[in-house]
Parts: C-alpha cells; structure tokens; sequence
C-alpha cells in the first residue's frame, strides 16, 4: 500500500511538472510566434529589409498561434483546478452546515469529473472520425486529428484533477486555495531584504 501511494506521488509530481512545462512552452512559442509575425509585418514597408524577407512566408503564423492557444487553454484547464485558479460561485456553499457543505463540494468535484469524462470521450471519438477524413489544416497543412487531439487530452487530464482533488478533500476536507496577493518567492526576498529594527 505505501510503495503505491509513493508511485502515485511520483506520478503526480511528474504529471504536475509536464502540465506546467507544457502550458509555459506553448505559451511561449505563441508570443514568439506573433512577435516574430508583426516584425515581418512591419518591417515589410522598409526596403533593404524587405529585400532579405520578401522571400519569408508567414501566412501560416496567426493558425499555428490559434493552435497553440488552444492546446494551452486546455492544459490550463487542468491546471486551474489542480491549483484551485477556477473562479467558482459559493454562496449556498458557504451558508450550510458543515455535513451539508462536504456532500456539495464533492458534488460539485465528482460532477466536474463527470462532464470532463464525456468531453474526454466524445473527444476522442471525434479525432478519430476527422483521421479518417485525413482532413489537413488550411495554412499549415498540419493533419486536424492532431489539433483536435487537445479535447481528449485536456479533458482527460482535467478529469484526473477533479478526481485528485476529490479524494484530497474526502481525506482532508481542504480544497486547493489560490490566493491571488501571493506571489510565490516575494515574501522570502522581502525577509531577506528588509533591514533589521533598531534596538530600543
């Protein structure tokens, strides 16, 4: 039982730090992507320049960012509930007894992992049928079945953290908190930095 609770930990850190290096990387080949687009596009009105670029082809840039935006969406789905980032409406929640508040927080976590399922699934089900097209994208030519692959996969993981996040609260009663003020290293610097009070 505790060698699978440690190989369920190691997963999770590693599907924790894949989510997070995935949703960073496409952020960042996005915004490299359309700097890179309106540099071409703006410097096309300048000669010797554009006697180097006119040669460049770019027409693809605004699909592959969409594309991109998307799969990031999705990941970023999985990681707002992951990290508790999700806005959420709480009233009844909050003005119920505590028996009562427990069934509807994990209600509302298995329900979410419900709806997650079926996209997952019906997800999949759709990328096979558009392999079978072998339906390509306009600019890219990028076959589709690999753009719509981002529903199963973020479906699937954002189910997975429903359920995560489930079973941590059954255990514990605590649901992941995000707090907005706090950024992550600003108050150990703030420590470090600040000057020590004199003596009285």
């Amino acid at each position: 039982m505790k060698r699978a609770a440690a190989v369920l930990r190691t997963l999770n850190r590693g599907a924790n730090r894949l989510e997070e290096a995935l949703i960073a990387s496409f952020m960042a080949a996005a915004t490299v992507v359309i700097f890179a687009s309106v540099v071409y596009r703006y410097t096309a009105s300048i000669p010797w320049i554009w006697r180097y670029t006119s040669s460049i082809d770019m027409t693809w840039a605004q699909e592959l960012c969409i594309y991109l935006f998307i799969w990031m969406a999705k990941f970023g789905a999985a990681y707002g509930v992951r990290t508790g980032i999700h806005v959420g409406v709480d009233v009844i929640v909050k003005n119920v007894s505590p028996r009562w508040r427990r069934v509807l927080v994990l209600f509302g976590l298995c329900a979410g992992a419900f709806f997650t399922a079926v996209i997952a699934a019906l997800g999949a089900w759709f990328v096979t049928e558009v392999h079978e097209t072998g339906q390509v994208s306009p600019d890219l030519e990028l076959p589709m079945w690999i753009v719509y692959l981002a529903i199963p996969l973020g479906s699937g993981l954002m189910c997975y953290r429903f359920l995560q996040v489930a079973w941590a609260f059954w255990r514990t009663d605590e649901l992941p908190r995000h707090d907005a003020a706090r950024v992550e290293g600003i108050e150990e610097a703030g420590a470090r930095a600040a000057p020590a009070e004199p003596a009285a």
